[in-house]
């Protein structure tokens, strides 16, 4: 096998929670080695979730592949700023100016080492009016636009409007800190500038940058995009309906070639030839009726059956996933999307494999290890990797 493509990038990490250590996991799992700096007592992150013989089982994943280093940056910030010049990259995600507060802002991480990219990932970003307030992953779904869209539509529900279930706006502002701070890595070797620069993500930009072409539609005429539950305004039929065993069947048949194979599959071919169905917004202004020709269909059908119908039909649809599905299915286990793995801390359990795949390297090879007892690799990196002394 060749080396992993980030192998020798070294990453230090001052992260809690999940977007600093999001994006640095993606780094590690790209085979960068990532010293993971924790507090006194760890991450407050192990505390989250279920744990095993006390241990979080959540770490197992968050902490995969890092080195841990139990340190107080209030009271070793020269140990800090050695791990810092050794370096290529820095990334935290507390809250802004925290760094500065410490005395160990950008400017003297810079001195240190003038060639270190620093990935700061806040709520609100390192300036601006909101800077300074705190922020969580709610808030930057709730102000980034996101948490207004997956609503109810207008006047069917008096139920707030839903999260997504997971904390999106931290792991979207990883995957953009991941990306900035790549890219300040190659204009510094690749391009030849050999200085480093600070990487500026939050939450509240990451969220607001999915919301496609909403701003120059509001610009235009100042219309606003509202809730539109399981369906999609711009394309019909894309809904998802309800089947005999209760379960969900997502379906997607808004192309003018799907719809007809879509209908003849539920046994109203008609309805393809019908001009009020003709092309995809006159379906969007008629969707009522058709999402309802469609439901009185899978209503009849569990699931599954309804699926393999419209799988045989090459209609794309998809049962509504829950853990237990993604665990068990044949393809997420074909591709390693799920691998079992032997954690030392918590024994027998699954991991996701890599979300990106390189042609030569196996998936089941990306996770080195588990997520690290606090503090398990201090020795090693203050004494082999930096060289200080002992006691």
């Amino acid at each position: 096998m060749t080396a992993p493509p980030l192998a020798g990038l070294k990453i230090l990490e001052i992260g809690h929670y999940i977007a600093a250590p999001f994006c640095t996991r993606i780094l590690a799992d790209l085979g960068a080695e990532v010293i993971k700096l924790e507090p006194p007592g760890g991450d407050p992150f192990r505390g989250w979730g279920a744990a095993k013989d006390g241990n979080s089982v959540w770490f197992s994943i968050h902490g995969r592949n890092k080195l841990s280093v139990e340190l107080d940056l209030k009271k070793d910030r020269e140990t800090l700023l050695k791990l810092a010049a050794r370096a290529d990259v820095l990334v935290e995600n507390l809250r802004a100016g925290q760094l500065e507060r410490l005395n160990i802002g950008p400017d003297v991480l810079l001195a240190a080492n003038p060639r270190l990219v620093i990935a700061r990932i806040s709520g609100y970003g390192q300036d601006g009016p909101y800077r300074d307030k705190p922020a969580f992953g709610a808030i930057g779904e709730a102000i980034g636009g996101l948490r207004h869209l997956t609503g109810h539509p207008g006047g069917t529900s008096e139920l707030p409007p839903p999260r997504c279930g997971i904390s999106i706006s931290d792991d979207l502002a990883g995957l953009y800190a991941a990306i900035g701070l790549l890219a300040a890595v190659w204009q510094r070797d690749a391009m030849g500038t050999g200085r480093g620069r600070v990487v500026d993500v939050n939450l509240v930009d990451s969220v607001f940058s999915l919301m496609e072409g909403m701003l120059p539609e509001y610009a235009l005429d100042g219309r606003v995009r509202q809730p539109a539950g399981a369906a999609l305004p711009t394309a019909s039929p894309t809904n998802t309906y309800p089947c005999a065993d209760g379960r969900w069947l997502c379906i997607g048949g808004n192309s003018d070639l799907i719809f007809a194979r879509l209908m003849a599959a539920i046994g109203r071919p008609e309805l393809a030839g019908d001009p009020a169905y003709a092309t995809n917004g006159l379906r969007c202004e008629n969707r009522t009726a058709l999402d309802f020709a469609i439901s009185a269909w899978t209503r009849t059908l569990p699931a599954r059956e309804a699926e393999a119908i419209l799988e045989a039909a090459e209609v794309p649809c998809s049962r509504l996933f829950d853990i237990a599905d993604c665990a068990a299915d044949p393809h997420f286990r074909a591709r390693r999307a799920v691998q079992e793995i032997d954690d030392p801390l918590i024994g027998r359990t699954l991991h996701p494999g890599p979300a990106i795949r390189l042609d030569g390297e196996r998936p089941e090879d990306v996770v080195r290890w588990t997520g690290p007892a606090v503090g398990a690799h201090t020795d090693h990196v203050l004494h082999t990797l930096l060289g200080l002394p002992r006691g």
